[in-house]
């Protein structure tokens, strides 16, 4: 498909091309290692780092660049699904824990812990999963409460599903720290940044998902970890509030990246259906291939404009929950479909693991649970609706 240059500036246009060159020399070549093991080796960090990559949307003060639209991240996934490769943890690094950091830490903790957050000697995951309740708010049991003295928190418990949690240096982890209200059970709940070395911090095992492999996964279990109170995120006991108030930055993200994921299948479909020949013939020939790949562009094409449109609002500062919710509930269920219909045009080849389609195929599927699921998503919409 043609790239829409008018969706990019030329800084933008440069910035594209120096991650697809070092996606090509750099992560490529090493990624199917990278897969097998599960997880990126601790030294990718820093290499992202060195490229500004992690240090986008951190203020210059910081050692960042400071940008302010969110359109190097869309280049970015663009960039990645391109390769069907991963930048590991680096995905919650930069989409769940800078803007939770940017919106809430004081002074004294962005001095703390942004400059390393740039370079990637620091790199953070968030925790709120926990085994047989989820996310639930009601059903969360690690606890942290204040000690006698006030300065700081006893955490205690367990959390999975933690992106990024075998490499992490520091971990946002959501805790009880006081017990719920009547009729608001998500109050009490606060967010602590909880340095992975303290004694009584414990990684588990890693967890082999269905996709995403090489984003190490992981289970955390805390024992009488001490967390000083200078290292609360947020305010005391808003913590559920804070996390919901970055869904639609977070929805937005992940349709920017089923817009990627979906484009790169119909890229990878097309050309393995010119190349490949099926009774003396290119499979791209047959008029069922025609149909089904100019389908699935005319889907991609949706995709992105829903994409664009959402991209604009949420530069402009007016992206809503629901807007946001109906965007990534759009791009991700029509991604599904687009990149099952192309791996289904690479016929069995499409069935191997380590075949970049198969790859995007397993990625993807996570992106209709994540950040809401689609059912909770038309629950939102429908509400917006006044249904």
């Amino acid at each position: 498909m043609p790239q829409r240059s008018t969706r990019f500036e030329a800084h933008k246009r440069a910035f594209r091309a120096t991650i697809r060159a070092f996606i090509d020399a750099e992560v490529v070549p090493s990624f199917g290692k990278w897969y097998d093991e599960g997880l990126v080796p601790r030294e990718f960090y820093y290499r992202l780092g060195e490229l500004g990559v992690l240090g986008m949307e951190v203020p210059a003060a910081y050692g960042g660049s400071g940008l302010d639209s969110f359109r190097y991240r869309a280049v970015l996934a663009e960039e990645i699904a391109r390769a069907a490769v991963s930048f590991g943890g680096s995905s919650a690094h930069l989409s769940r824990c800078l803007p939770l950091i940017n919106d809430l830490a004081t002074d004294d903790q962005r001095q703390r812990w942004l400059p390393g957050f740039v370079t990637g000697e620091t790199m953070f995951a968030l925790a709120v999963a926990e085994p047989g309740t989820g996310t639930e708010p009601s059903g969360m049991r690690t606890t942290a409460p204040l000690s006698l003295d006030g300065t700081e928190y006893l955490l205690n418990g367990s959390k999975t599903y933690v992106t990024g949690g075998v490499h992490a240096d520091r971990v946002i982890v959501c805790a009880r720290t006081a017990p719920p209200r009547a009729g608001d059970p998500t109050y009490g709940l606060s967010l602590l940044v909880v340095d992975s070395a303290a004694p009584g911090y414990r990684v588990g095992r890693a967890i082999d998902t269905l996709g995403r492999k090489v984003s190490d996964t992981a289970e955390l279990t805390f024992t009488d970890v001490r967390v000083p109170v200078t290292d609360r995120l947020g305010a005391a006991h808003r913590g559920d509030d804070h996390l919901a108030a970055q869904l639609p930055r977070e929805r937005l993200t992940i349709a920017v990246g089923a817009h990627a994921q979906a484009r790169a299948a119909v890229r990878f479909a097309h050309r393995f259906t010119a190349e490949r020949t099926a009774f003396t013939h290119s499979v791209a020939s047959f008029q069922n291939t025609k149909f089904e790949l100019a389908a699935c562009r005319a889907e991609v094409d949706a995709i992105e404009a829903v994409v664009d449109r959402a991209l604009t609002a949420y530069d402009r500062g007016d992206l809503t929950p629901a807007d946001a919710a109906s965007a990534k509930l759009f791009c991700t269920e029509s991604a599904g479909r687009v990149i099952d219909r192309c791996l289904q045009l690479h016929g069995g080849v499409g069935y191997l693991a380590d075949s970049p389609i198969a790859r995007l195929y397993a990625d993807h599927r996570i992106d209709r649970i994540v950040g809401g699921t689609s059912e909770v998503l038309r629950t939102i919409i429908a509400a917006e609706m006044g249904l």
